[in-house]
């Protein structure tokens, strides 16, 4: 039953990890851990919000996980040790899932980032177009 309970103390320990990092502010963007929603996904100011705010209910979470699975540890039955797993595993499944629409909440109130500027929409130009263009057309300078 030792593996048992250390079922939601490795979990909990996994995801309240993820949670500190997130609040934080050093969860990596390339990687597979954090809030992954579209909103977050939009900037990297977005996805450091999101998971900032979802930071604190997932290591809740973690915390659940780990408390519950130590509780498992020193249940006098069979039963005891798999209601507290079952229970910390869930605990820590319901307070992630809150983190995440907590952090996608936080990350939709973060505004659209300004689109990069395409062509000679951006680069100041001039009337004339780009360098490249306007000597083209005008090979003599004329």
């Amino acid at each position: 039953m030792l593996v048992v309970a250390l079922i939601p103390i490795v979990f909990g320990v996994l995801v309240g990890w993820g949670g500190v990092l997130g609040w934080r502010e050093r969860l990596p963007r390339e990687r597979g851990a954090g809030v992954r929603t579209a909103a977050t996904q939009r900037s990297d100011e977005a996805f450091r919000v999101g998971n900032k705010v979802a930071g604190l209910p997932t290591m809740a979470g973690g915390a659940i996980g780990v408390l519950s699975g130590i509780a498992a540890l020193f249940m006098p039955t069979v039963g005891g040790v798999i209601i507290a797993a079952v229970v910390g595993v869930v605990g820590t499944l319901v307070l992630l899932a809150a983190g995440g629409v907590l952090g996608n909440r936080a990350a939709l109130a973060v505004p659209e980032p300004a689109p990069a500027p395409s062509g000679c929409s951006g680069c100041a130009c001039g009337a004339g177009g780009c360098g490249a263009f306007s000597s083209a057309a005008n090979p003599q300078g004329a």
